[in-house]
């Protein structure tokens, strides 16, 4: 994995003989959420608090106990504009604006590890770069994506000017061979290209899409930036609340612990979309609880 950056929000790796620890200290404000267990910084992808603004979901993160955040554009950008209105919004929003953003996560404990900016082929490369300017206001060293497969190669100059790397994020659109997916998809976009091109694995997704999501992880940990945290059943099947689906949670967390492998593990809460009536601070609050006992077995 990338070495830690100094803007990095005070993180500091501490090897011991007991294993990866992650120790932080405030910036300012409130003393930093710790939410790391068993040497895994469990978080969530702010996506998950999407029924709420930006404020309210800082909120969220302190009320639920969670520490780090990878940080979901909708968060951060009008969420209603057209296209060409919110190129305009990127390219001329200042840069002071996403700094004023990563203080207020600061202020709160929070600390921000990613900031997810989808990359689009209808993107120019001016709106393209813009992400990774974002990404270093906002104090993070790598960024998220949703995003087409034939764009890799024009996000991977900029990664490589940028030293950040991207991690890009897969569904389960098999039927789709410019959407990520299925481990050749990934492979297809890092063929070739700087190390700084790696993987988002959102392991309900890849589960989903027919992948087996420890057995990746064991072969490609070192392309690995982040995590999404979500129970799917196989075969393109439903969202389901942690322990219902067909996703191996627990064995995922657990490999990381026992192999000490630093890779963030955020919850992305989607089961709330299939079954409605759920609050969202009651869910998150049973999906951490449910990946802590997993990590604690």
């Amino acid at each position: 994995m990338a070495p830690i950056s100094r803007r990095d929000v005070g993180k500091i790796l501490i090897a011991g003989s007991a294993g990866m620890l992650l120790a932080r200290r405030p910036l300012r404000g409130a003393e930093m959420i710790d939410s790391v267990v068993g040497g895994v910084p469990l978080g969530a992808q702010s996506y998950s608090f999407r029924d709420r603004d930006l404020d309210a979901c800082i909120e969220g993160f302190r009320t639920v106990g969670l520490g780090e955040c990878e940080l979901w554009q909708g968060h951060v950008e009008p969420r209603k504009m057209k296209w060409t209105e919110l190129k305009k919004w990127r390219l001329e929003t200042p840069l002071s604006f996403f700094e004023d953003v990563r203080k207020k996560f600061e202020d709160a404990g929070v600390h921000i590890h990613a900031y997810n900016y989808s990359f689009r082929r209808e993107m120019g490369d001016d709106e393209i770069e813009r992400g990774f300017e974002m990404a270093k206001a906002l104090g993070v060293s790598m960024i998220t994506a949703s995003a087409n497969v034939s764009v890799a190669p024009r996000v991977d100059k900029f990664a490589a000017k940028h030293k950040i790397r991207v991690g890009f994020h897969g569904h389960d659109q098999t039927n789709n061979p410019d959407e990520f997916s299925t481990p050749e998809t990934f492979a297809r976009a890092m063929k070739g290209a700087s190390e700084y091109i790696c993987v988002n694995l959102d392991i309900g997704h890849f589960v989903a899409a027919g992948g087996d999501p420890v057995e990746y992880i064991k072969e490609h940990h070192d392309r690995i930036v982040t995590l999404h945290l979500k129970d799917r059943k196989k075969n393109h099947g439903a969202n389901l609340p942690f322990g219902e689906g067909e996703t191996p949670i627990g064995p995922v967390l657990r490999l990381l612990r026992d192999k000490k492998w630093r890779i963030y593990s955020n919850i992305e809460y989607e089961y709330g979309e299939e079954i409605k009536g759920l609050d969202t601070i009651t869910e998150m609050k049973k999906c951490y609880a449910y990946c802590r006992k997993e990590l604690e077995a």
